[in-house]
Parts: structure tokens; sequence; C-alpha cells
């Protein structure tokens, strides 16, 4: 399906101008996907609203959120001469507590970059004299790839495979970003590619609770004004629901079938968020059916590593949306794609990042 008619600068326009019309007060709603700062900047659609309408960036960039010592302990399996260490190519750049994982490879290390999780599987396969390490990291969007990976290894008895399981979930995190009280957000603009897989049934009983209203959304310019027109109307009818404006591939239940793998794979657990800290129940870990391919059981039983942030790096504040990228002093100076400070301004889907290509330093 062509893109075009989802950028019309025409479209775009009357939906810009709709949402001022219907405007009456001053509202803050907060896209939480990185994907979505990002087509935000890109195609200035901050620029084309009112200034009444504030934008908040969200945590919703998968690299940015992976915390540190899940970083640290691909860094020191990639380490081992028996270790082959798969993952994805934004992963390679993105600091734990001193190192990252290209430094890793520098080092020697068998660091590779695959597409889909399931290389790692052919790779064991082809290797078994290796250990086959998968950084599964992300949302609910690369969770049924990851758990898929891991049924085909059982399958196959790929004793050699193992995966480190950083699969963080999106609802329990936006509860913990609204229940902050600092937080000033009055409504959410969902990810669209999120509820594809897990539907929007879960955003009910959030919406209710919060009476914050949300939004299913996508990507291109006119999807992420549909959403915001839409959330504007409910905020101004004093209705905290749950829309869907990304009919055209999310449905209220979602994906069945990946929904009922992520099921047999993975079972809830308190998960580490980058600058977000430890949110309950709000990732995934292997179950024990599959606890042999759990690579904090396999390499380090009964232990983890510690939790560390970089000191002068705000990612916290910025995936918390309390600030934005080029409020931070670093911003552009000692913290730049080259040089980075912390992960939002590696990350494709990073809003430092988004903040450095599309309002760079000299024009912040």
């Amino acid at each position: 399906m062509s893109n075009a008619p989802y950028r019309d600068p025409g479209i775009v326009r009357a939906l810009a101008q709709a949402i001022a019309a219907r405007m009456t007060r001053p509202w803050s709603v907060m896209e939480i996907c990185g994907g979505q700062t990002h087509a935000i900047l890109k195609y200035g659609l901050d620029q084309l609203l009112p200034k009444e309408l504030t934008l908040i960036h969200g945590p919703g960039c998968p690299v940015c959120v992976t915390p540190a010592e899940a970083i640290d302990f691909a860094v020191a399996l990639a380490a081992r001469p028996d270790v082959v260490l798969c993952t994805y190519a934004d992963m390679l750049r993105v600091p734990g507590t001193s190192q990252a994982l290209l430094d890793a490879r520098a080092a020697g290390g068998d660091v590779r970059m695959v597409y889909s999780p399931l290389e790692a599987v052919t790779i064991a396969r082809e290797h078994p004299a290796r250990e086959i390490v998968l950084f599964a990291i992300g949302f609910e969007t690369t969770a049924p790839g990851n758990a898929q990976a891991i049924l085909s290894a059982a399958s196959a008895g790929l004793a050699n495979f193992a995966a480190i399981v950083a699969q963080v979930t999106v609802p329990a995190a936006l509860d913990a970003l609204l229940d902050d009280p600092r937080q000033r957000i009055d409504g959410l603009l969902a990810a669209g590619h999120v509820c594809t897989v897990t539907g929007y049934d879960e955003y009910h009983a959030l919406a209710a609770r919060h009476a914050t209203p949300i939004v299913v959304t996508g990507f291109e310019p006119v999807d992420l004004l549909r959403g915001l027109q839409r959330c504007v109307e409910l905020l101004e009818a004093g209705r905290a629901e749950v829309a869907n404006c990304y009919e055209r591939y999310v449905s209220e239940h979602g994906n069945a079938a990946a929904r009922a793998l992520l099921s047999r794979v993975f079972a809830p657990a308190d998960m580490g968020w980058r600058g977000l800290g430890t949110i309950p129940a709000s990732g995934y870990r292997i179950r024990e059916e599959f606890a042999a391919f759990d690579a904090w059981r396999k390499f380090v039983p009964g232990s983890s590593l510690p939790r560390s942030d970089a000191g002068e790096c705000l990612a916290g504040e910025v995936l918390r949306g309390l600030k934005k990228p080029n409020e931070c002093p670093a911003f552009g100076t000692r913290c730049t794609p080259a040089q980075p400070l912390g992960a939002p301004m590696v990350s494709g889907e990073g809003a430092c990042a988004a903040y450095f290509r599309y309002r760079p330093p000299a024009a912040a």
C-alpha cells in the first residue's frame, strides 16, 4: 500500500486546522512510540499545530529503555571465546555501564548483527560447538519473533542456544508514568505496531483508572494528526475513552496467534527500564518449561548484575517526557550520535537522535 495518501500536504494542513478549531484550552498529549516522535519532527507536525497543544515524547524506544545491566551482561558474554552474541544493529553502540557491544566486538568478541531472531537459531544449528546467545530486546512487536526463536531452538534440541530476554511491555509502563505526580499528560497516542500484536483491550482499564483518553494511531503524518484530532475531541468532551485511528492494521484483540505464542514461551515479570527503574509486571521472563534457553539462568544462575545509569545523561527525564532533549546541557555538545552519553542519542527511535537530526543544536 502506498504511503502517499498518508503524507498528503493538503490533508495534513486541513487536519492541523481542524485540531486548532476544536481546542478551547491548552492540552498536553504524549506520543508513546519513538517512531512517532521521529515522524512528528521529520515532517514538522509540531510546528503546524497550535502552540496550546503540547506534544510530550514518551518512552517508546526499545533500545533506549534496555537497562544497562542487560547490556553489561551481553558485553560480558561476548568476551567469552565460546560465545557468539547475536543482536540487532541498533544495539551495537548503546552504552552499558562502561562499554557497548561494539567495544566488545572491537576487542575480538564474536558479535553478529541479525535481521531476524531465527538467524540466531540457524547459527546455533551450524555451530554446535559454540554457545549462541540472542539478545532479545524490544516491546511486544519483537517479542513474538524472539519467542518463536526460543521455541524453534527447543523443538530442534539446540542445547547451545540461549536468549538474554529484556522484553518490555507498554501498558504497565504507561500505568507507572501516569501515576507519577510530576506528569502533565492529558492524553496518550498509543503505538499502532504494538497494538497490531496485542490489540488495545488492556487500555480500557488504563484510560478509566487515570481519566486519560488513549488513541491508537500509526506513524505517517495523516495517521498522527488523525490520532491527535480524536484525542483532542475526547479531551474537549471530557471522555476518558480508548479510540482506534489505525483501523487498517489494528483490531481490539490484536493477533491471536502472536498472543498465544507469547503466552506459551513467556510469563509476566518485573522488569528494569533504563531511566525509569523497575516497573512491576512490565516485561517477560522465559517460562520454566524453556528455562534451559534462558541466558540469565544458564550463565549466571541465581544472580544479576548491578543496575547503573550514566550520571550526566538525562535519559530518564527524557524517556519520562519530563524534559525535551534540547533541554539537556550536554545535548549536541558533550552528547552527539558519534559520542553518545546515553541510549536516546544512539537509537534510530531515540528522542535525542530525532532532535539532533531534525532540530539540530544551532536551531534548537
